[in-house]
């Protein structure tokens, strides 16, 4: 049986050109509702996936996500929010994008289309068998990623995929193959569509559920964020308040000093 790209099939929809606006922003949300059904059918995967990921990082492992175009881009926007919201090192999650970062705002010619290159890139990080290799791809035939994964679970890594497609040739080469369906997309082949918003909420399931396991939030708070603006400083000020029965002000000043909401409450309790 030949393997058939479900998210190169022609779209559901025609003359796209003749539609009203209205028409358009409708039959573009009536497929976007179609992008949390797919995920949801792929929970099992995914939970497999975290479970082991908190597993290797309780042992000093991190996230690599691999991809090439808007996949790439991607993994690269959710590793680059992990340090912001959770306190963790930007060395935790990485993303890598074929091309380098030059590819993160043009297309670089033929990136994805070396099988080697991959792992090149991950050797630059001394990616070891701690690690975890997520290779993102509507398609499931980037040969960038079907590199990454291939060479990486070679030398002991684990290994997931998230692709659009089911039995796709990304699937075989991964230890774990979270397959999202959500059809063709409105306009035809163009994953940064449905394939992308559903890659997109796949990453922050994975990111976010390690972190909380890993201890980045208490409650439902992200105790550890950084402070990088006022909107945060006065965030985490209201937890401190909200944690400590504090006044504002001296809550402020606890949280300025220490850095984190989790570091200044720590403090003032371990001083009582």
């Amino acid at each position: 049986m030949s393997f058939v790209k479900i998210s190169e099939q022609p779209s559901l929809y025609n003359d796209l050109e003749k539609k009203s606006v209205h028409e358009l922003l409708t039959e573009i949300n009536r497929e976007d509702h179609k992008v949390a059904d797919a995920v949801e059918k792929a929970i099992p995967q995914i939970e497999r996936l975290v479970t082991g990921i908190v597993e290797r990082m309780r042992r000093g492992g991190r996230i690599f996500y691999m991809g090439a175009g808007t996949s790439g881009r991607l993994g690269v926007l959710d590793a680059s929010e992990i340090p912001p919201t959770f306190g963790m090192a930007p060395g935790w999650i990485i993303g890598i994008i074929a091309g380098g970062d030059t590819a993160l705002r043009n297309a670089v010619e033929n990136a994805e289309d070396d099988t080697d290159q991959a792992w090149k890139d991950l050797l630059e990080y001394g990616i070891n068998d701690k690690d975890t290799v997520i290779g993102i791809a509507a398609s499931g035939t980037t040969p960038y990623v079907i590199g990454a994964l291939r060479d990486a679970r070679a030398h002991g890594c684990l290994t997931a995929c998230v692709t659009s497609n089911p039995d796709a040739p990304v699937s075989e080469v991964a230890e774990i193959a979270i397959e999202m369906i959500v059809g063709p997309e409105y306009v035809t082949g163009s994953s940064r569509m449905k394939s992308g918003t559903g890659q997109k909420l796949i990453c922050n399931m994975i990111s976010t559920s390690v972190m909380i396991k890993m201890g980045r939030v208490k409650g439902n708070k992200m105790v550890n964020m950084q402070l990088t603006n006022k909107k945060l400083v006065d965030r985490g000020t209201r937890m401190v308040v909200e944690e400590l029965g504090l006044s504002y002000e001296a809550a402020k000043r606890l949280l300025l000093l220490h850095g984190s909401v989790k570091k200044a409450v720590d403090a003032y309790r371990n001083q009582e």
